[in-house]
């Protein structure tokens, strides 16, 4: 019986750095090479956490501002 294709989209950023460390991914999902890649090259993880924080420092910002203003959502309805 053969076996159907499935096609997935996975980061770009993701694929190149497992290349570059001659990786093979086969089967694995994005989640599972996100995993794999902050175990052998800690490095490259840092750096894409580093680069997601910048691309989002204005939402981030805001938000933190939002909390601020009016707390976090559900802090009337804690019983601790």
């Amino acid at each position: 019986m053969d076996r159907p294709e499935l096609s997935t989209a996975i980061d770009p950023e993701l694929l190149e750095q497992a290349a570059r460390l001659g990786l093979d991914i086969g089967g694995m999902s994005e989640r599972d090479l996100r995993l794999h890649l902050q175990k052998v090259d800690p490095a490259g993880a840092e750096g894409r956490a580093r680069r997601w924080a910048e691309e989002n420092a204005e939402a981030i910002r805001h938000n933190n501002e939002a909390i601020a203003r009016r707390g976090i959502f559900g802090a009337d309805l804690r019983r601790w």
